[in-house]
């Protein structure tokens, strides 16, 4: 049965100020018992706050995370072995990459490097029974030589399979139950938050009234929003339905911005959306 659990990113300053135990359990608390990790540093302390966790809440890790280079997640060419060991304590079998490194954005043939580099890691990890994921966002709806960088990423690192963020589907250009259903058989894990439109900010009256155009345009443009699920434009039961179909394993909640409220508040927003909507199965 597949699980409904949470991106830790959203909640890395509250792991910062009182530790991952204390954060898994008001997740607990709250009814969630599955967790991907990132953005959360990976000390000694922490990882043993969250096997602690795993022991004492039963806390599920669906996967953790890393990149290829230094950055806000363990690099798996520096350190490749310490993953491995970081995942085995905590009993987690996939690792995910939450976007390609940014030179890997600037041409078609960093592109191709990227994807060669992955695939080569991918192998390994797969030798040390473990499975790696890749993240869209989306820049991967570009296309380029005819076809979209996502499957260009899926080609040339064809055993690297996909974590599919339905919020950046939308922002990119592609409807998310369609895009699922093209990667069936690949997408393990889920992400789910939703695509809002917020108001216009009174600054874009201001500026508009002001004379700067561009500033009022600029405003107009940027008002899609990261929304608790079921509080934006998404069509939950398709999305998750065919998810589901698709054979998603794990449906992770992430909402990158909360524009001012508690996540723990917003996460209990999506929660009790999604038991409204006929989830209480998947918690």
């Amino acid at each position: 049965m597949p699980r409904i659990g949470v991106q830790l990113m959203m909640l890395k300053n509250q792991v910062e100020e009182t530790g991952p135990y204390e954060v898994l359990r008001r997740l607990d608390e709250i009814g969630f018992a599955a967790v991907e990790v990132s953005q959360i540093p990976m000390t000694t302390e922490n990882l043993a706050e969250m096997r602690r966790a795993k022991d004492e809440l039963g806390t599920d890790y669906a996967a953790l995370s890393a990149g290829l280079e230094a950055g806000p997640n363990d690099s798996l060419v520096e350190d490749y072995t310490k993953i491995v060991a970081d995942a085995r304590a905590l009993g987690a079998t996939r690792l995910r990459i939450g976007m390609m490194p940014f030179a890997a954005m600037s041409s078609h043939d960093a592109l191709l490097a990227f994807c060669r580099q992955a695939e080569e890691i991918s192998v390994r990890l797969a030798e040390d029974g473990l499975t790696l994921y890749y993240h869209n966002h989306h820049l991967e709806f570009a296309r380029r030589g005819g076809r979209s960088i996502l499957d260009t990423i899926r080609a040339e690192a064809p055993t690297m399979r996909l974590e599919v963020d339905v919020h950046w589907v939308q922002r990119g250009g592609k409807d998310p139950v369609r895009t699922l259903a093209k990667y069936a058989g690949l997408v393990d894990l889920v992400h789910l938050k939703d695509y809002r439109i917020g108001d216009l900010p009174p600054t874009a009256f201001t500026a508009l009234q002001s004379g700067d155009y561009a500033g009022f345009m600029q405003a107009f443009t940027g008002v899609v929003q990261f929304g608790e699920v079921g509080e934006g434009n998404l069509e939950w039961t398709e999305i998750i339905d065919q998810a589901i179909a698709s054979g998603a394993q794990y449906l992770l909640i992430e909402q990158d911005d909360q524009y001012g409220r508690d996540p723990f508040d917003c996460l209990r927003t999506s929660r009790a959306n999604l038991l409204d909507l006929g989830y209480a199965d998947l918690f």
